[in-house]
């Protein structure tokens, strides 16, 4: 039986109060394999690249169960001997712009971009916990889900690796612009010291402030001193060592599209959403103030998609990035007034999705379901 070819996916960062989001993605490759390894160490003289390879394989494991030194010790192995390997970034803006899973869904998009970019092939995916952050795009079949993956796949274990030094560097450096907070002992967990200094100095530009206890914090410090004051103190955030993060753009009611190359994007679409044996009900359907691109049905649900079309698919070009919760609330509208008018619909279950769409040929490169 042929060996899997497994690209492991792992993610740090999803419970601090601080910082940012990171999901790691790695193949090892053929390379690796048991019987490469085998080899290996029955091999009376290694090379120096196979005994460095033999003591990656050895060493890998949960990276919270390695030591920052080890951890430290096998990344740049990791990087050097992998097959391919890719860091998704969620910046604390992002989180707080779009909320937790969608963040997850959106870093574990960004991993996987880099990975696919290096054309290396890969026959399965295995994501380290339960939830299928790939779920309605083509990787979807792909993946295997499995808890307490990054102790039992090395490939996840390098990933849970990468995700975990890249993260915590970030968070050293961050650490020299904002020292008051130590986020070089606890990087941006909610630690004891951390608490005492938010109370102290409030917050700075990479706390969470979607992040209940960040809010619970804000709310205790001086009266004079609202939420509000303290959000928009910070709402210009500076991320000057931060990776890249979405363009800010202001969100206003959608227009019906005229244009020649948002309705090609919608065809495009369209005919992507019939391949996966959804009808198309309606086109363009309009209210006063918003206007739904496509509407579909599939297995008694009724999607209403929202398309967005760039001309190449950059690092930040995911659909997601593009649909802010403002947006997501006049779709909720739009698709309650085409239910309202439509009762043949009324039975089937209502959910809002987004399709990113890029390039001169219009490529349908994202398809995901938003609620």
């Amino acid at each position: 039986m042929k060996q899997p070819i497994i690209l492991g996916i792992d993610e740090v960062g999803r419970g601090p109060w601080a910082g940012p989001l990171v999901v790691g993605a790695v193949i090892l490759g053929p390379n690796f394999s048991p019987e490469d390894i085998a080899k290996l160490q029955n091999s009376p003289n290694l090379s120096t690249k196979d005994s460095e390879k033999l003591q990656l394989y050895q060493n890998l494991a949960d990276s919270k169960q390695l030591t920052a030194k080890k951890r430290e010790s096998l990344e740049p192995l990791i990087l050097k001997h992998a097959a391919a390997h890719g860091l998704g970034w969620v910046s604390t803006t992002e989180l707080d712009k779009y909320g937790l899973s969608a963040s997850l869904r959106l870093a574990t998009r960004r991993a996987i971009k880099q990975v696919l970019a290096t054309k290396t092939i890969f026959t399965e995916i295995i994501l380290d916990g339960t939830v299928n952050f790939l779920q309605n795009t083509p990787l979807e079949n792909k993946v295997n889900l499995l808890k307490k993956a990054d102790s039992l796949i090395k490939e996840v274990s390098a990933a849970s690796i990468i995700a975990k030094v890249g993260r915590d560097r970030y968070m050293a450096e961050i650490a020299t612009q904002y020292p008051a907070y130590g986020f070089e002992k606890h990087v941006g967990y909610g630690t004891a010291l951390h608490k005492e200094a938010l109370l102290k100095h409030g917050i700075c530009p990479e706390h969470r402030t979607s992040f209940r206890p960040i809010r619970t914090i804000i709310a205790q410090m001086e009266p004079s001193t609202s939420i509000s004051d303290q959000e928009s103190q910070f709402s210009m955030r500076n991320h000057q060592n931060c990776p890249p993060t979405a363009s800010k753009t202001k969100d206003f009611p959608i227009q019906p599209s005229t244009s020649a190359k948002g309705q090609t994007a919608e065809n495009a679409v369209s005919r992507y959403l019939k391949t996966q044996n959804h009808t198309i009900v309606a086109h363009n359907f309009k209210t006063k103030t918003y206007e739904i691109d496509l509407i579909s049905t599939l297995n008694q649900q009724i999607f209403f998609t929202e398309v967005k079309y760039s001309r190449s698919l950059n690092q930040e070009g995911t659909a997601l990035v593009r649909i802010t919760p403002e947006k997501q609330h006049q779709m909720h509208y739009a698709a309650r007034a085409f239910l309202a008018s439509h009762p043949d619909f009324t039975d089937s279950q209502p959910l809002l999705a987004a399709a990113s769409v890029s390039g001169p040929d219009y490529q349908v490169d994202d398809w995901l379901i938003l609620n």
